[in-house]
């Protein structure tokens, strides 16, 4: 997009998008298993991030995609940007969320529920290559909610399929 100073790839490589989904499991795990619902922060800081810019400005994301992605895959398997940008910016919205509720309410139980949610949701993407975000940005654009100019190869499914299918 012009203007955009720091743009969203698009394609993806899906290879380090679930390197990322990886090590968001893992944080996400650490945080609830040792009781430190604080990490919420450090996890809302990543996908803030990545939502701004895809891996530049996120740590997470420049180890999955300089570092780990290109020594599991010589070729990377490219996917389209927006959906994983809207996964991201649903993981950005939990994260905060959580966030804001262990700072000023100190409601670490419900800190807890929303990283479980998570957890489930990157392991799923992790593990299987099924990105939640994803499915659900494919069902917003059938029911006409997302116009298709915003993913013209998502809008064109004989050309191309979309990512969690």
């Amino acid at each position: 997009m012009p203007g955009n100073l720091l743009p969203f790839p698009n394609p993806v490589n899906e290879t380090a998008s679930r390197v990322v989904a990886g090590g968001v499991a893992v944080i996400a795990a650490s945080a609830i298993l040792t009781q430190q619902p604080w990490l919420s922060a450090v996890l809302a800081y990543g996908f803030l991030a990545r939502v701004a810019s895809g891996p530049t400005l996120s740590p997470l994301g420049q180890l999955a995609t300089k570092m780990v992605a290109p020594r599991l895959s010589s070729r990377p398997k490219l996917v389209a940007g927006p959906p994983k940008r809207f996964a991201q910016g649903i993981g950005a919205v939990i994260t905060v969320s959580a966030t804001l509720l262990t700072l000023l309410w100190h409601a670490d139980l419900a800190t807890y529920i929303l990283l479980a949610v998570l957890l489930v949701a990157a392991t799923l993407e992790s593990a299987f290559a099924f990105c939640v975000g994803c499915r659900i940005f494919t069902v917003l654009m059938r029911m006409g909610l997302i116009p298709p100019e915003v993913c013209v190869a998502c809008s064109n499914l004989s050309a191309y399929r979309a990512p969690g299918k």
